[in-house]
C-alpha cells in the first residue's frame, strides 16, 4: 500500500524534528534509521508479499533462532538483553518479527475445520505463540510480549476458530495472575504499582510517570517550541527520545503538533480498514489470510499508539512500547515498514 507512504513520511519527519529538539547526533542516527526503514518498505515490495507468505512458517523458527541467540550473543542495556550489535545498527529481534508472526499466526490459523481438530489448532496455535512470547518477557521486556499477546488475541478472535478457546485462555491467566506477579521484574512490579498510586513515591518509583505528566502539561496549546522544552531536554524526563518521546514532543510543540500526529495515525488506520471488508466477504483461502494480516496489523499498530500515548498521559502503566514513527530506534522503524509493505 504505497498510499500509507505520505502519512508515514510525515510521522517520520516530525519524529526527527522531535528528536532534534532534545539532542542533534540522535537526530542524525533517526535520518539514518528512517532511511532505512522506507528501504525495508521498498525492497519488500519489491521481493513480493508472496515470498515472505510461502515462507512464513522458515521465517518464524529463523526469528525463534535469533531471539534464542540474543540470549548469549546479546548487548545487555539496563539489564536488558534484547539486542544484537550489527556494529551500525542495534537489531531487535522481538520488534522486527512482529510482522512476520502475524503472517505466520494467519497462514496457520486458515484451515478446513471439518477435517481438522480445531482444539488441535488453538493448542498449536498458542504454543507457537508462547514460545516467543515466553522468550521476550524473560529479557526481560514485558512490553513487548503485551504486543505479541494483544496480537495473537484478535487474530485468533477474528479466525473460525471458536472464540470459548480464547475465553478459557484469558480465564487461566486471569487465575494465573498471581503466579505471573512472582515472575516480573522488580522494577516492573513498581512501574504497575506507581501506575495504582501516582503519589506513592513521586521521587522514586512513580518519578518516570509523574514527569510525563509534567512535561505533557507544559507542552500547552502551541509548545514551547523547537529545542526549547526544558522537562525533556534537561533530562528532568528519563527516557525522552524512546519510551516518552511523545511527552517531549507535545512540550516542544504543543496541543497543536499531537493532535497532527493523531490525525496522521487515523488516516492509516482509515486506510488498512478500508481494506478489511473485500477480503472478508470474498472468504476464499487466500482471501481469509489476507484479512487476518490485516487485522493482525492493525491490532499491532493501534495497540501500540494506544499503550505508549497512554503511558505518557498517565492513563496506563510504563512499559517499554515504541510509538510508531516518533520513537528513537531503528528495529521498530523498520519492523512497521515492512509490515505496512506486507499488507495485501
Amino acid at each position: 500500500m504505497t498510499q500509507l507512504l505520505l502519512p508515514s513520511f510525515f510521522l517520520s519527519m516530525i519524529g526527527i524534528f522531535d528528536i532534534f529538539g532534545i539532542k542533534q547526533s540522535l537526530a542524525i542516527n533517526q535520518i539514518f534509521y528512517v532511511i532505512i526503514g522506507f528501504l525495508a518498505f521498498f525492497v519488500s515490495k519489491k521481493i513480493g508479499r508472496n515470498f515472505f507468505a510461502t515462507n512464513s512458517q522458515l521465517l518464524y523458527w529463523f526469528f525463534i533462532f535469533l531471539l534464542a541467540a540474543t540470549f548469549i550473543i546479546g548487548l545487555e542495556v539496563k539489564g536488558s538483553k534484547r539486542w544484537i550489535d550489527l556494529y551500525f545498527f542495534n537489531f531487535q529481534t522481538s520488534e522486527i518479527f512482529k510482522p512476520f508472526f502475524i503472517l505466520f499466526l494467519a497462514d496457520f490459523l486458515i484451515r478446513d475445520y471439518k477435517i481438522v481438530n480445531p482444539i488441535n489448532i488453538f493448542l498449536f496455535s498458542l504454543l507457537y505463540f508462547l514460545l516467543p512470547t515466553l522468550i521476550i518477557f524473560k529479557q526481560p521486556d514485558l512490553g513487548n510480549a503485551a504486543v505479541y499477546f494483544f496480537i495473537f488475541i484478535v487474530v485468533v478472535l477474528f479466525s473460525d476458530l471458536a472464540k470459548k478457546y480464547i475465553l478459557y485462555f484469558c480465564l487461566f491467566l486471569f487465575l494465573a495472575l498471581p503466579i505471573g506477579w512472582k515472575f516480573m521484574q522488580g522494577y516492573q512490579k513498581d512501574r504497575i504499582a506507581s501506575f495504582l498510586n501516582p503519589k506513592i513515591d513521586q521521587q522514586g518509583i512513580a518519578y518516570n510517570i509523574t514527569q510525563a505528566i509534567i512535561t505533557v502539561g507544559s507542552g500547552k496549546f502551541a509548545g514551547r517550541g523547537l529545542g526549547l522544552g526544558t522537562q525533556s531536554r534537561l533530562y528532568f524526563l528519563p527516557e525522552n527520545h524512546t519510551d516518552f518521546a511523545f511527552s517531549s514532543m507535545i512540550e516542544q510543540f504543543g496541543f497543536l503538533g499531537g493532535f497532527t500526529v493523531i490525525v496522521l495515525y487515523l488516516i492509516i488506520g482509515t486506510m488498512i480498514v478500508k481494506r478489511l471488508p473485500a477480503s472478508y466477504l470474498l472468504r476464499d483461502r487466500t482471501d481469509k489470510k489476507n484479512f487476518l494480516y490485516l487485522v493482525g496489523f492493525l491490532s499491532y499498530f493501534i495497540f501500540q499508539i494506544l499503550v505508549n500515548v497512554g503511558m505518557n498521559l498517565g492513563l496506563f502503566p510504563i512499559t517499554g512500547i515504541a510509538l510508531p514513527f516518533i520513537s528513537f530506534g531503528g528495529s521498530s522503524f523498520v519492523a512497521i515498514m515492512i509490515g505496512m509493505a506486507l499488507i495485501p
